[in-house]
């Protein structure tokens, strides 16, 4: 048996770059390096600021605020050991230089120590697991990336970058409603953290929180302008997702969705006759098994299903095969039936036990 549905035809924030300057004097080779790098950070071109970084570091290899700066680079190329390593360098070399200019504001003045001293390793964590997840995503693994996505988000429940990124990964599984209510919560956070690692070049260096934005505004107009048979589809892979992870009760309310709003499709048919199966109603699954083989679309091919073998094979083929189990079953059961002598027994009302009537011994004769 298998449930089955057919083929359909990101962004991080990372550590803050700073740099500390004399205001009354001449930079040195160092410092130039730095504040070149800061501002090509502000442009993002991360290329060029790791180039001016690292050269800054063959100037001086203990300087923390280049060492600082090499790890905020290390973190955004998704090199998150390098990063450690560095940032744990720059705080050993911490003084309590204020800082004269960084990539936030918020970090202006502040002591180089104190700045570094808000380094976590959780948000390192954080981080290393949204640009993972927005590589998943990338390589058609949404179930994947929502898996690790909702691990992180205990982390930190209210981060936008992982509230956005678990609804991108629910949009693209199908889960709408869900992936609605993480682009909403992402957008109230309201935060001006710009975006540095995404699949959409057009927003790197925006607010996370206006990208979130409009991802919602996007999925309200889809989803109020999809059919009931797109709408179907989509819970029929919802379904087989739940079933995947093992929430039986979420896949039944998904698959009796899907059939209610589109009764005639192959994948809907298929799945109705798969939880029939699953909750013991052989007669009804075959019943639907057939009407799957025969629907008008049941010569589409599997997308995702709860058993791999099925994925890429035409829906008709899954259903036959489905069909044909459940025959081969039926017919052991009525054989080991045949071959049971042990008299019949028959059940009165109160569900009791009662002998039939050609196996009551006559009453004796007086």
């Amino acid at each position: 048996m298998v449930a089955a549905i057919g083929l359909a035809p990101g962004p991080i924030s990372a550590g803050d770059i700073k740099i500390s300057l004399p205001r009354h004097s001449a930079l040195t080779p160092v410092q130039r390096l730095n504040r070149e790098g800061v501002e090509a950070t502000r442009k993002h071109n991360y290329d060029k600021a790791a180039d001016l970084f690292y050269r800054a570091y063959l100037y001086d290899p203990g300087d923390p605020f280049t060492l600082n700066n090499l790890g905020y680079i290390s973190e955004l190329q998704g090199r998150f050991e390098r990063a450690r390593k560095f940032y744990s360098l720059a705080e050993q070399q911490a003084s309590d230089a204020m800082i004269d200019r960084a990539n936030s504001s918020r970090l202006q003045g502040k002591p180089m120590r104190a700045a570094l001293g808000n380094i976590q390793d959780a948000d390192l964590e954080i981080n290393r697991a949204n640009v993972e997840a927005i590589s998943l995503l990338s390589a058609k693994r949404a179930p994947e990336a929502e898996a690790l996505l909702r691990k992180t988000l205990t982390l930190s429940p209210q981060n936008p970058f992982t509230l956005n990124n678990l609804g991108v990964a629910l949009e693209e599984e199908g889960d709408l409603d869900n992936a609605l209510s993480y682009y909403t919560q992402a957008a109230q956070a309201h935060s001006t953290e710009p975006v540095i690692v995404t699949r959409s070049q057009s927003w790197k260096g925006k607010p996370v929180s206006e990208m979130a934005a409009e991802s919602a505004q996007r999925l309200r107009k889809r989803m109020q302008s999809e059919s009931n048979q797109t709408r179907s589809a989509q819970l029929n892979l919802h379904g087989v997702l739940a079933i995947n992870h093992n929430d039986w009760q979420a896949a039944d309310r998904d698959f009796r969705q899907a059939y209610a709003l589109d009764p005639n499709n192959a994948f809907s048919l298929n799945n109705i006759g798969y939880l029939a199966e699953k909750y013991g109603d052989q007669e009804t699954a075959q019943d639907f098994y057939e009407r799957a083989q025969k629907a008008e679309s049941a010569r589409a091919r599997v997308g995702a299903a709860t058993r791999p073998s099925a994925e890429g094979v035409k829906l008709f083929a899954v259903a036959d095969e489905s069909y044909q189990e459940i025959d081969q079953q039926m017919a052991k059961q009525r054989e080991t039936k045949r071959k049971q002598s042990a008299p019949i027994q028959l059940k009165r009302r109160d569900q009791k036990t009662s002998t039939p009537p050609e196996a009551i011994p006559p009453p004796s004769r007086p």
